[in-house]
Formats: C-alpha cells, structure tokens, sequence
C-alpha cells in the first residue's frame, strides 16, 4: 500500500516492468510507482496545474509512452525515463476525464472531455487530429475497441453510451440506452469484438454486445455506491 497526500484519482500498470505503476493525483501531479520498493514514489512529476484525472501506459510494443489528461484542459505525453513532460495538447475547452492509447496505432491516443466531445490525437504532431461532438453533455469516458482500429466508445453524463467509426464520424455506429445516471466508465472485452462493460453513477454495471438487437446483456446491481471504475482482465475470459 502506497500513500500520498491527495486524491488519486486514476492508476496504470507499466507494460514494460511488472512491479511499476504509475498514478496521478488530485494536486496535478503524477506518481512512479515500484512494488519493489516500498518507501514513496520513485519519481514524481507535477505539471498539470489542476486535477490530474487519468493516465494511460502505451499498449503498443515499440514506446514506452504515457499519457495523461487534467482538468487543466490539457493531455500531457511523458517518457518515464524522462523527468519532464515530452510536450502537451491543447484544444480542449473542458476539463479532460479520460485519456486513453490506440492498442493498434503507435502514437495515438483519445481523449474525453466536458466540453461534450472525443478527440483524437497524434504524439508526431502537436495539433488535434479529429474531433467527434460526441454527445449534447459532459463525456466522462471512451475506449478503443481491441479488434478494430477504427472503433470507440464513448460513455456521458445523458446515460448513454454511443460507438464511433474515425473513418464516418457524422453518425454513431451505435447507441446503447438503460443507465438511468452518469456513466462513469466503459471499456471493450479484450476477447470479443462487439461485448463492453460500463458502469455509472446508477450503482449498476452493466454488459452490452452492440451486434444484437436487444444489446444489454446483463445488468449487475452488487454496488450500493457510485460505481466509478472497471476493467476486465486480459487473462480470465469471465473476469471483470
């Protein structure tokens, strides 16, 4: 168990050492983690001026790559071997929820936002590459699909959940309705192409396959609080 002096707020394995996390804190900064030594952070960066809200390790195997999203309206790109951020988005008029890393493409991360939109972004050029008015309130989440580099999804303050193709981004490919408040988090199954996993202000967590005509596949209520994160694991098929 680490401590520190703030809020954390969000948390990201290393792909590269098993025993390094990295977290990101309620007083802007980020915090370097090693299992293997239990006495503080190994590194702390502080540069977000507000809220550091998420981070996120590259999946792809040629970077060891970070980034990370504040309410400060900016996304950070950042080298762990490196002490200083390698450079910073702008673009965004909200505050940033979410930022999270292209499994396929190297280099390209998406980004949620208050301002009601998804934005894509590439680390080789400084400008945002695309953006998506997502939804008609506040995106609290989005997720790459693991099977279609084209693919996201994105989860919002109206309770609904709506699918994204970057090659037509005039329509969603999607729309999944049943969360009754905010949805929080969603993320994709690592073993199948159309199944995701949400859960949201409701309590709930909730298992949808976009492909069927009634998606909602299961709704869990084992919660008696704001459910306010998930993920599913890369190893056990039925584990989330």
């Amino acid at each position: 168990s680490f401590d520190w002096n703030d809020g954390l707020f969000d948390v990201t394995w290393s792909e590269n050492n098993e025993n390094v996390l990295i977290t990101c804190s309620g007083d802007g900064s980020l915090q370097i983690w090693d299992m293997a030594k239990t006495k503080g952070p190994l590194q702390v960066y502080k540069e977000h001026t507000l809220e550091a809200y998420s981070v996120d390790w590259s999946q792809t195997r040629g970077e060891q790559l970070v980034v990370s999203g504040s309410w400060d309206q900016t996304a950070k790109l950042w080298d762990p071997a490196v002490g200083k951020s390698l450079c910073t988005f702008k673009g965004h008029e909200g505050v940033i929820y979410s930022t999270i890393w292209s499994p396929h493409i190297p280099g390209c991360f998406a980004s949620a936002s208050g301002d009601q939109t998804l934005r894509i972004w590439d680390v080789k050029t400084p400008g945002v590459k695309l953006v998506i008015p997502a939804h008609q309130a506040e995106v609290l989440s989005c997720d790459w699909c693991k099977y279609d580099e084209n693919l996201l999804v994105t989860g919002a303050v109206d309770c609904s959940l709506k699918g994204w193709d970057l090659r037509n981004i005039r329509q969603p490919v999607f729309v999944l309705l049943g969360h009754t408040y905010a949805i929080r988090r969603v993320k994709f199954s690592p073993f199948h192409t159309t199944i995701l996993a949400s859960c949201s202000y409701d309590f709930t967590v909730r298992f949808w396959d976009f492909s069927k005509p009634n998606p909602l596949l299961e709704t869990v209520e084992h919660h008696t609080e704001f459910t306010c994160g998930l993920d599913l694991s890369l190893h056990n098929r039925g584990q989330v």
